[in-house]
């Protein structure tokens, strides 16, 4: 018998879209698109894509103001990015790398929900080893640690990597041991471990986690090996992508984030995450209805035999709740 997706996932905007929207210097709301979805985001990722400025991460956790900045190691900062959070909308303040007059910008806009499967988790740090508490109910395949307080590193862990590996994902290194950062130890349903690594767990400092699950027709956390060709992998996801961000994770290379908003097939558009760069426009994969293929043999996408991780969010699933193609007629 077929594994249905979760009815309530049938439309995956209640849970995450991606919005363009150009500044007004000044101060402004946003609208997503799909008003109909209802989306009442608790993580906004945003990025100038004219201009060489920093992304920025605000959450409802840490609370909004409160930035930091992915491809940087700077500690968090109070800035007007997102001044509010609400259904349908957010705020945004005056800062020019969120709101410059008649420049552009990405939004890419979570839900914390444990039917999406994503969470948002924070802790002091005790240079311990130890274990912190999600609300998922399922493994988590992603995980990403700041110290807020701290010029240091963040660092992510991929699920089909293992905990034995990690990465610093404002650089472009390659994943390496991660003994001290999560602890050798694989997630649970109910918890992650962490390690005596005073960067992501230092005494007294405050921590922040986000955490994703893979859900059938709405998310998937995975891998492919590349084939050096122009005609390239093809990776099933179950689903059309909105969102694909990628990185080879044998070799030093940049991530690549790719959306359906930017680029309509997520095809031709991409930036880096780990550096403030501006968008670049040159052919790198398709989306398609059931996941997205590789149409480059960049080594930083494609290349020959390497592995690259991915995390990828669903547009529209490729069977619904009762098992109908969404194409069917």
């Amino acid at each position: 018998m077929a594994a249905y997706i979760s009815e309530d996932l049938n439309n995956p905007e209640k849970f995450f879209q991606v919005k363009i929207y150009t500044g007004n210097g000044g101060t402004q709301t946003i609208t997503y698109d799909n008003t109909d979805a209802d989306l009442d985001a608790d993580l906004i990722w945003l990025k100038s894509r004219s201009d060489a400025y920093s992304h920025q991460l605000f959450d409802t956790v840490r609370g909004a103001t409160k930035l930091l900045n992915p491809e940087a190691t700077d500690a968090e900062q109070t800035l007007s990015g997102v001044t509010a959070f609400a259904t349908d909308t957010f705020a945004i303040g005056s800062d020019a790398g969120t709101n410059g007059s008649s420049k552009t910008y990405v939004a890419w806009c979570w839900k914390e929900s444990a039917t999406a499967g994503m969470d948002i988790t924070t802790f002091t740090g005790n240079q311990t080893a130890r274990t912190i508490s999600h609300s998922l109910s399922a493994k988590p395949e992603w995980l990403w640690i700041k110290n807020r307080e701290k010029v240091e590193s963040y660092h992510m862990q991929h699920g089909s990597l293992g905990a034995t590996s990690t990465q610093e994902s404002n650089t472009n290194g390659a994943f390496g041991g991660g003994s001290t950062i999560w602890n050798d130890t694989e997630p649970t349903t109910s918890v992650y471990s962490v390690g005596n690594n005073g960067n992501i767990n230092e005494t007294g400092s405050d921590i922040v986690v986000w955490l994703w699950a893979g859900k059938q027709g709405y998310s998937k956390f995975g891998k492919y090996i590349g084939n050096g060709n122009d005609n390239g992998t093809f990776v099933y996801t179950g689903f059309k992508p909105a969102f694909v961000m990628q990185k080879n994770s044998s070799a030093t290379g940049s991530w690549h984030i790719h959306d359906n908003k930017r680029s309509i097939n997520g095809t031709d558009k991409y930036l880096y995450p780990d550096t403030n760069e501006a968008e670049v426009s040159t052919t790198r994969m398709d989306f398609l209805s059931n996941g997205f293929k590789l149409r480059s043999d960049s080594s930083a996408w494609n290349n020959s035999g390497d592995t690259f991780v991915y995390m990828a969010f669903a547009e529209s699933p490729l069977v619904n709740s009762k098992g109908v193609p969404n194409n069917a007629k």
